[in-house]
């Protein structure tokens, strides 16, 4: 499948160079009879685009947004170094601008694939087949349209609905309600259009990192989960969990026994629970968890060769402080303490990691202790390097290499554990239990089938804060954290740094991004964000 995605990526690359060396040809001329998609070969190649462009800012810009301006990842510079500009630290401080980087680039990048998709529905619709296969890649495609959109609401909140290729005019702001029932309009609609994981491993990997049945009832659950956030209405948890039972109920899914090979770099369809993932190898920008995330001093015990790593970005202690279970494995995917080298599957041996060239055993310390007066600075000595807890969930890429420092590990968007965890919530929100596959399934049962999983000491009892807590353990470094703080009214709660200069932005208009500058100066039809300059 990576192989297909990589070929994708190629296809999207040809597609740019093409539209963009041809700037007056017209849009109706670049299809015609002889050139309509036909084969299953010529639909994979034109669907191609929507998912290179979704890999391409996934990984890192989309993910920062939503991990970086909370407590379960943070990017300090070193003396300077790794501060480009200060807006990792705004991130932190939640003092970003309408010009932030990521705040225009990510914008770019969610209305890029929504244009896509805009784009591959005229193409599909005017295509010269059977209404059947329209029907089902039609349905792909809105799919992947509603995912973007979703995106774009959680961050952005009020955003144009845009439907028609090419655009009508200037697209206004909607209000996020409007956004959040035209998402699910759209999943409502397209669902049953759309395949079931199956029992056929063949048929699986086709449909790997492309939207399924499922994937769409997993959006929905999001969706409803947060709908107090996204539109102030009512609370919508019966319909959470009656999403998370449409999962489940498709036996072909369920909890892989070992928490590691979820994000190896091998990891792909033969993954039990993943129900939606991005999928990344050397060629499929950007995951680059192990490039920004790792302890570089580490590569030779880690068999890395010498893929010139960053020192960069880590966790706080508070963070961490939530992995605090007895025997859970998912402790071990973060690197603290004294470090061994090690053993291959998941733990690791007695042999000390040593800095290279010398018997210095590294020492991984947790406290982020900052050095002014530069802010959010840990200054660069080996102690001050060697700071910072650094999370290893997405594992080493033994292929990594100088030229790219790229990882395979796909990145789970959608998965069982979260399906879990999601009518976990909607049940102590009020919302009933049911039983699924025979089983009456509580809370307590939800968190303590994950637990099993990890090895974690059982869970006694159940509430929201032992939830969100167990959502960190469980989710971390997968794009949620933000998400879960806002629904829970924790995203202001601040965390001071030892010697820290600089205080949070605790005004609650940020749990909205800014609407860019750079679209507000070419659309006068966008009204920006409450708390943001116009």
């Amino acid at each position: 499948m990576k192989k297909i995605y990589s070929f994708l990526a190629g296809c999207a690359a040809l597609a740019t160079i093409g539209s963009c060396t041809k700037l007056d040809v017209p849009v109706e001329s670049q299809y015609v009879q002889a050139n309509f998609p036909k084969t299953t070969a010529d639909y994979t190649a034109l669907l191609g685009t929507m998912y290179s462009n979704l890999s391409s800012n996934y990984g890192v810009p989309y993910w920062r947004m939503q991990e970086l301006a909370t407590d379960e990842a943070i990017l300090p510079a070193r003396d300077g170094n790794y501060d480009d500009g200060g807006q990792y630290r705004q991130l932190h401080y939640h003092t970003w601008t309408f010009d932030h980087p990521n705040v225009i680039g990510v914008w770019q990048w969610g209305f890029s694939g929504i244009n896509t998709c805009n784009r591959l529905l005229t193409i599909v619709n005017a295509a010269n087949s059977p209404e059947s296969v329209k029907t089902a890649y039609a349905a792909e495609i809105r799919a992947m349209r509603a995912l973007y959109y979703f995106f774009m609401m959680d961050l952005y909140g009020n955003v144009p609905i845009i439907t028609t290729f090419p655009v009508n005019g200037l697209p206004a702001t909607e209000q996020r309600a409007k956004v959040a029932a035209f998402i699910e309009t759209e999943l409502k609609a397209i669902y049953p259009n759309l395949p079931r994981k199956s029992s056929n491993a063949a048929t699986n990997t086709l449909q790997y990192g492309r939207p399924t049945r499922e994937m769409a009832f997993s959006l929905l659950a999001k969706l409803y989960l947060n709908n107090q956030v996204y539109t102030g209405g009512a609370d919508r948890s019966t319909e959470v969990v009656a999403m998370a039972d449409s999962v489940e109920k498709n036996t072909n899914y369920s909890l892989d026994a070992k928490y590691r090979d979820i994000f190896l770099a091998n990891n792909g369809p033969q993954i039990n629970e993943t129900i939606f993932a991005v999928p990344y190898d050397q060629q499929i920008g950007t995951n680059q968890f192990t490039r920004f995330g790792f302890y570089p001093a580490l590569y030779l015990a880690y068999g890395l060769g010498a893929p010139n790593l960053s020192i960069a970005m880590s966790t706080t202690p508070e963070f961490y402080n939530r992995f605090n279970i007895p025997n859970d494995f998912r402790t071990k995917t973060w690197l603290v303490g004294p470090q061994y080298v090690p053993d291959g599957a998941g733990g690791f041996t007695t042999q000390p990691a040593y800095y290279p060239g010398t018997t210095n055993q590294i020492v991984i310390t947790a406290t982020l202790t900052l050095v002014p007066p530069k802010p959010m600075d840990l200054g660069n000595t080996q102690a001050s390097q060697a700071t910072g807890i650094r999370s290893i969930k997405y594992y080493p890429d033994p292929t990594i290499t100088t030229a790219t420092r790229l990882n395979g590990n796909d990145m789970p968007v959608f998965r069982l554990a979260d399906i879990y965890l999601m009518k976990a919530e909607a049940i102590l929100r009020g919302a009933a239990p049911t039983t699924v596959n025979g089983v009456l399934e509580t809370p307590l049962i939800l968190v303590n089938k994950l637990r099993s999983r990890v090895g974690a000491q059982a869970a006694g009892s159940v509430d929201l804060a032992v939830l969100l807590d167990e959502r960190a353990r469980e989710l971390s470094w997968e794009g949620w954290r933000r998400n879960d703080l806002i629904r829970f009214g924790q995203f202001e709660i601040e965390y001071p740094l030892p010697n820290d200069v600089l205080t949070m932005n605790k005004d609650v208009t940020r749990r909205l991004y800014p609407i860019p500058s750079t679209e507000l100066k070419t659309n006068t039809a966008l009204t920006q964000n409450p708390g943001y300059p116009k």
